[in-house]
């Protein structure tokens, strides 16, 4: 199976009222970087968690000023969200680059949107939309519907699964994307806490060796010493991280499954979980 690479975005996401002035800004970093994730020859590139529309504070988007409550949707320039997500689109066609990039999506109808991540291919066509399904209980509270399935797509042969923030911390998630044959797991965080006192930069590499698959680690890294993005190695390495500066750039890693180095269980210890869970499944005679 040939190399491929990926590309993980950071300095790029706000905590912020999603305005049309803050959604354009967004949605011009966006491409910006995707932009120079194919400038390094990426195939694929993974945005934060919230990205193109930024990721609304609780407090900001409660209906009342006095306490949390349920969130006022209103507040979102919908027509502007729905314009730069178009425009994220074509560009992702124009650079010939798989785009997986945060956002809050709304449905038809009064029921709350969900938090997604948009799975737009290199031929500028959005194929799929991962919802977080498993919410923080201010998300489940006021804000946000759950989702309830799994997303899987390919790119030249590997398979990748999506996630979303809290979902880091479901062991769940990832071992259910090991047992649809994903390769790689996105992982999308609006992990914005300092490096030195957070855990979010360990969990990535903990799923990675346990599931032995890629876990691409997608954070929005815009204040200096923050939790940077990544990619974990099944062999309990990043193989690359984002630099702790703040700055707006893309990371690369090579996914190659026939080089065990980079990839140490794709031949043994996946072929013998696979085999043992269909010996555990298969009916006896």
């Amino acid at each position: 199976m040939a190399v491929l690479r990926i590309a993980v975005a950071q300095g790029v996401g706000k905590n912020d009222s999603p305005d049309g002035d803050s959604i354009r800004e967004q949605g011009r970093r966006v491409r910006e970087l995707m932009g120079l994730a194919a400038d390094g020859d990426a195939r694929l590139v993974l945005f934060t968690e919230g990205a193109l529309s930024g990721y609304p504070d609780k407090r900001r988007m409660s209906s009342d000023p006095h306490r949390l409550a349920e969130s006022d949707w209103s507040r979102v320039d919908w027509q502007v969200l729905a314009a730069e997500r178009q425009q994220t689109i074509e560009r992702a066609g124009e650079l010939g680059l798989w785009t997986v990039v945060g956002s809050v999506h709304r449905e038809p109808g009064p029921e709350r949107p969900f938090n997604s991540l948009y799975v737009i291919s290199d031929g500028g066509l959005l194929v799929a939309r991962y919802d977080k399904r498993y919410l923080s209980n201010t998300e489940s509270s006021f804000m946000y519907a759950a989702g309830d399935h799994a997303t899987v797509f390919s790119v030249d042969g590997l398979r990748f699964g999506c996630a979303l923030c809290i979902e880091a911390r479901m062991s769940q998630v990832f071992i259910e994307y090991e047992s649809l044959g994903a390769d790689c797991v996105l992982l999308a965080s609006y992990s914005d806490g300092l490096a030195a006192e957070s855990l979010d930069d360990r969990r990535p590499l903990a799923h990675a060796l346990l599931t032995e698959m890629w876990i691409a680690f997608a954070v929005p890294g815009v204040a200096p010493g923050t939790v940077t993005s990544g990619v974990a190695a099944p062999d309990d390495r990043w193989l690359a991280r984002g630099k702790p500066d703040g700055t707006p750039q893309v990371v690369f890693a090579d996914l190659d499954p026939d080089n065990r180095a980079m990839h140490a269980g794709y031949d043994s210890g996946r072929a013998w979980l696979a085999r043992h869970r269909e010996a555990v499944t298969t009916p006896q005679p």
